[in-house]
């Protein structure tokens, strides 16, 4: 899938010797009846351990017989949720993403069908899905090519360990350019090298 992504990159003086120290990139897209479960669990990790987050995806999953589908989330009570250990704004949020697909404002099952910024302006419209978690999506549920997350924490500490110098997001964003039309799997490499 990413062949001619990592032919490109091995050019690069900075991600070549990346793209061959940690060989192809891993990013492979989701079947279309994980989407939604995939939001959920966006959302549920948001600004907690991913130990944590695990915890409370796998307690909402067992509680909803594995139905992770809209539906079940808006018929689910706030105090069932809040024993399964979900904040009061995360249940809004969820209910939130549920009930716009339910009113078809988000066209869950036809999204891999949209462009990149369709895409992006639908998520977004979600309350609690921002930028980054509509990228997280882009990225590793739809596998598109060209995405590329510069307000990330660990892809601005990537790029500036690799360039060994800092740099503010408009200057990644620039750098990025270079990486273009690939920059999903360029920000791969990234990681694994930050990490």
């Amino acid at each position: 899938m990413w062949k001619k992504a990592e032919k490109f990159l091995a050019k690069d003086k900075y991600l070549g010797p990346l793209v061959k120290k940690y060989g192809p990139c891993k990013i492979r897209p989701s079947k279309k009846g994980k989407y939604f479960s995939t939001l959920v669990g966006a959302i549920i990790s948001q600004q907690i351990s991913s130990k944590a987050a695990a915890a409370i995806f796998s307690r909402v999953k067992k509680g909803l017989d594995s139905k992770i589908i809209p539906e079940e989330i808006l018929s689910t009570s706030e105090t069932k949720f809040r024993k399964w250990g979900l904040s009061k704004q995360k249940i809004n949020y969820l209910k939130d993403l549920a009930y716009k697909i339910e009113r078809k404002e988000i066209e869950i099952k036809k999204l891999d069908r949209q462009t990149d910024e369709e895409i992006l302006k639908k998520l977004v419209s979600v309350k609690g899905i921002g930028r980054w978690t509509a990228e997280m999506f882009l990225m590793f549920t739809l596998a598109r090519k060209d995405v590329f997350p510069a307000d990330d924490l660990g892809i601005q500490k990537g790029v500036s360990k690799l360039f060994k110098r800092n740099y503010k997001i408009h200057e990644i964003e620039q750098i990025s350019k270079r990486w273009k039309p690939f920059r999903t799997a360029a920000s791969w490499y990234i990681w694994k090298f930050q990490d």
